[in-house]
């Protein structure tokens, strides 16, 4: 294996893209684009992944005003076809979406596949100078997040990432008010989801693909498996080789939230335990049971998650939790409160959440994009790059059962096995996107 493939990249130089037939669509993937726009100018937006929260980030945008799409991407030929037809305005359609980045009267790209698409896609759109909208998590492994961050810095990208909580207000009151210090020391944060929803996950058999579909491209870096519905769709979060369970799906919300009222970076220790405890023969591998504590200086991070029930801490199925010595203040997607602790501090009713949190993110990356004013984006791929390697630290512990100790500045474990998880692996002829 060549030695950039085994250290983690953090200067700048050239990047060679994803895969190497991609040069086979022309060279403009490897000019910036300058372009600069007014309020008056229109936004030409294609979106890769048009399922699921892909297609609700589009429907989210384009509300704003001038903006309009004009190109959709995906491997399934008949969802393709559909949303086409519901947008209601002419579109060009892709089943490749390297042909999409060759288009270029797409200025702005919205990534909603499966996490292990996201880093070559990423990458990919800022050498051919797109603004991009990646859902989270930003990476499928700590490796591929900081290739991520690496990119984006090679080309001085706007890149947005889909944590979308960071543009809702009442998140935003609610870590000014942890940083207040009116809470006194904070000494523990918890911050968990709790899905009853969730149901066990049936036994299928291997299958032929449904017909319109493109599973090798679907596959892409991933291992090369039969096709199998549990792992199509919406269910490829709870399998290793596309994504990493609740801890990133949803803990890269609610973690994001603990790091950022903490003003925390990498833990110096991390542990989990869980396991398949709510479904244990069903057919997902991702543990429906996890309990992970990061150790910092002053303070712990706890997080747990947890299938099949609603209940969650303070009766709430997700959240985040800051506990101080002075009161503690409970924080999720409806809104915050605090609860003193005696009568050290006044009691603060719930604030309740103000407005669309998702629409008040793509608006704030186009007034970004139109002011240009990256550094006013909300959620920047540095940032969530961090609280999704974070999350993957959490799998780690999980996956090697043990009590793993963080240095930060060699990007490492003190444990080999653990290390090797730090590592993205690709199949099929992909690479990863290298610094040179």
């Amino acid at each position: 294996m060549p030695t950039s493939r085994r250290r983690f990249l953090t200067g700048s130089g050239s990047i060679l893209l994803g895969s190497a037939l991609l040069p086979a669509f022309g060279t403009t993937l490897f000019a910036r684009n300058p372009l600069r726009f007014s309020a008056l100018d229109k936004i030409n937006v294609g979106l890769i992944g048009v399922n699921g929260m892909g297609w609700s980030n589009l429907t989210a945008l384009l509300k704003i005003p001038n903006t309009q799409c004009v190109a959709l991407c995906d491997v399934d030929a008949n969802v393709l076809a559909k949303r086409a037809a519901e947008l209601k305005t002419p579109v060009k359609t892709y089943g490749d979406y390297r042909q999409l980045l060759d288009n270029k009267d797409v200025h702005l790209m919205i990534i909603g596949t499966p996490d292990h698409w996201h880093c070559l896609m990423m990458a990919d759109a800022c050498a051919a100078g797109k603004f991009v909208y990646v859902e989270k998590p930003c990476g499928n492994s700590v490796e591929e997040c900081r290739l991520m961050e690496a990119a984006q810095k090679r080309y001085s990208s706007f890149v947005q990432v889909g944590q979308w909580q960071r543009s809702a207000p009442h998140f935003r009151d609610a870590v000014a008010f942890v940083q207040s210090g009116k809470l006194g020391n904070v000494r523990m944060v918890k911050s968990w989801a709790y899905q009853g929803w969730m149901k066990p996950v049936p036994v299928l058999a291997d299958s032929t693909p449904p017909a319109g579909v493109d599973y090798k491209t679907w596959l892409g870096p991933a291992v090369l498996r039969p096709f199998n519905a549990n792992r199509f769709h919406f269910n490829f979060r709870w399998f290793w080789d596309y994504a990493g369970g609740l801890m990133t799906d949803w803990g890269v919300h609610m973690m994001d939230y603990a790091l950022l009222g903490m003003k925390a970076g990498f833990p110096k220790t991390v542990m989990a335990s869980g396991g398949k405890m709510a479904y244990p023969d069903d057919a997902s591998e991702t543990p429906d049971t996890l309990a992970a504590i990061f150790e910092y200086d002053k303070f712990n991070i706890v997080w747990e998650h947890a299938t099949g029930i609603d209940l969650g801490p303070y009766g709430l199925t997700h959240g985040t939790a800051f506990i101080g010595n002075n009161g503690t203040l409970v924080l999720n997607r409806e809104g915050w409160y605090v609860k003193p602790e005696g009568k050290k501090m006044e009691e603060v009713p719930l604030q309740k959440v103000q407005g669309d949190s998702l629409l008040l993110h793509h608006q704030n990356f186009i007034d970004c994009i139109r002011n240009n004013k990256p550094g006013d984006i909300h959620t920047p791929i540095g940032e969530a790059s961090k609280t999704a390697q974070v999350c993957q630290l959490g799998n780690i512990a999980f996956r090697t059962r043990e009590k793993l100790a963080w240095n930060n500045e060699a990007g490492q474990f003190n444990a080999a096995d653990a290390n090797e998880l730090l590592k993205a692996s690709y199949h099929n002829g992909y690479q990863l996107p290298k610094l040179v």
